[in-house]
């Protein structure tokens, strides 16, 4: 189901708990979500549902993929640049991110995979992952 977005910063701002399987709903909520906003979104986080779970979903070169409780467990190369949010109202911000990122996290299944992302799809997972630690640019 389409979800409204949250834009309330201090929602935002708070941590996420682990997901577990129950949360699938979640997951689905943020795909039929994201996909209603495919125009102006490449990622999004659950808490921007109103959420608080570690659950993402982001664009990966044209297909939608899920990731349960992403952990970034290794990163190299970072640059400088400047992101937007539907969430946050403004101008995009500028952060710092890393072109080659590894990830542990569970997949549609409740899988544990680690696999290394690179360029957008990575600088995407950085800030989704942001938001689940209540970290806002």
């Amino acid at each position: 189901m389409v979800k409204e977005l949250i834009h309330d910063p201090i929602f935002l701002a708070q941590k996420s708990s682990p997901a577990d399987e129950s949360d699938r709903q979640t997951a689905q909520d943020l795909l039929d979500t994201i996909i209603a906003h495919k125009d102006e979104c490449v990622g999004m986080a659950a808490n921007m549902i109103g959420v608080k779970k570690r659950v993402i979903v982001f664009n990966d070169s044209g297909a939608f993929r899920v990731m349960f409780n992403p952990e970034i467990i290794g990163r190299s190369e970072p640059y400088k640049t400047a992101e937007g949010c539907l969430s946050l109202l403004g101008e995009p911000r500028p952060t710092t991110r890393y072109k080659k990122i590894k990830v542990r996290y569970l997949n549609e299944e409740f899988k544990p995979r680690i696999k290394t992302f690179t360029g957008f799809t990575a600088q995407i997972i950085q800030h989704e992952t942001d938001h689940c630690e209540g970290i806002l640019i």
